[in-house]
């Protein structure tokens, strides 16, 4: 027995794999580096699901299906906007999905992709009073995404920031989400069956739910004023330092990286450019305070801190951060629930059970 199913090989997968001793990830044959920042997501979407569906178009037939989705997303579901939005963003988000077609298309799989984004926008302004903004079919789809948030035209470089955060999180390994929503699939429920289970598992602080609290914890370094002493107290009373440590990576996780050159893009001498450098500071600060009060342990940088300030400065509040998360983790969701429908079998594993035994009546 595993427990939590350490080092069980429960699938194989054409999808990515995650290098935890190498700070490696690759996505079907690709490094994250190779992808983050020069391909877009429409073209990720389609990396991931090729071979899945035998209708599936070229790259820009692929960023046409899926901004017409996110019309059809959004014509869909406007009217449920004012029921949904006194839920938490995430709720009403999940809520929203629940109510697209359970179906096996390729149709069925862009709606669920356009849907996080067309609804966490709309979902964001209806809570501030606002009217949600219809999509534009023809935009880019992170781009489309900000448009939709804030009612106007993005900036190249802040579309380009989001495109890249989709890019870097569209797909882990075997993650909890993903292994919930194969689970499912493998039952050959529908997609958007499969991808609800995702959801669900994504919600947990232990996985997409993390990013939120780092922008807590920077604002009360800042407050505090000094960062090892709020660090070292918060390891004094065995709270955990968000945006550190991961359950694979034992060096720094390669979409860290990826995402701190994204903020650094978006910096220069403005709030975020003063964001990022305290940032760097508190990450340094913490990364020492983490190998004295730790040693036995390698807890480097993760995804979740830098995800914090790319999504912070696209506009998004923190209760909104795992909504884009699941805005770019949706394909590959889709991507591995495909996979186990057609390579798969029913995921049916055993438990030992450890409780009282009746006793045997003659």
């Amino acid at each position: 027995m595993a427990n939590g199913l350490d080092d069980v090989v429960a699938a194989e997968t054409v999808l990515s794999d995650v290098d935890g001793l190498g700070g490696r990830l690759t996505i079907r044959g690709y490094s994250l580096g190779e992808l983050g920042g020069r391909w877009s997501y429409a073209q990720v979407v389609r990396l991931l699901l090729d071979g899945f569906f035998d209708d599936l178009p070229d790259d820009v037939g692929l960023a046409a299906m899926l901004g017409e989705a996110r019309v059809g997303v959004f014509d869909r579901l406007a009217s449920a906007l004012p029921l949904l939005a006194p839920l938490d963003v995430y709720s009403a988000m999940r809520a929203g999905m629940a109510l697209l077609p359970d179906g096996e298309t390729l149709t069925d799989a862009l709606r669920l992709i356009a849907a996080p984004a067309v609804l966490t926008p709309a979902l964001l302004r209806v809570g501030r009073g606002e009217q949600p903004v219809a999509p534009d079919s023809k935009a880019d789809h992170a781009a489309d995404m900000l448009r939709m948030l804030e009612g106007s035209v993005p900036s190249p470089d802040l579309a380009r920031a989001l495109d890249t955060y989709l890019v870097t999180v569209c797909d882990h390994g075997l993650n909890a989400s993903t292994f919930a929503t194969r689970v499912v699939a493998s039952t050959q429920a529908g997609l958007t069956s499969s991808v609800l289970a995702g959801l669900g598992a994504l919600k947990g602080p232990l996985h997409g739910g993390a990013p939120g609290p780092v922008i807590e914890m920077l604002d009360a370094i800042a407050a505090h004023g000094d960062a090892a002493g709020w660090l070292r107290n918060e390891i004094a009373q065995g709270r955990r330092i968000m945006g550190f440590g991961h359950r694979i990576y034992r060096v720094r996780d390669p979409r860290a990286d990826v995402l701190k050159a994204v903020v650094r893009k978006l910096g220069g001498e403005g709030e975020t450019g003063r964001r990022l450098a305290f940032a760097e500071t508190v990450e340094q600060t913490a990364l020492e305070v983490l190998r004295i009060a730790k040693p036995q342990r390698s807890l480097q940088t993760n995804v979740e801190f830098y995800t914090a300030l790319v999504l912070e400065a696209a506009g998004f509040p923190p209760q909104a951060f795992s909504n884009v998360f699941a805005a770019g983790r949706v394909a590959g969701w889709i991507a591995h629930a495909r996979e186990q429908q057609t390579t798969g079998r029913l995921i049916r594993p055993q438990s030992r059970y450890v409780g009282p035994v009746p006793e045997l009546v003659a």
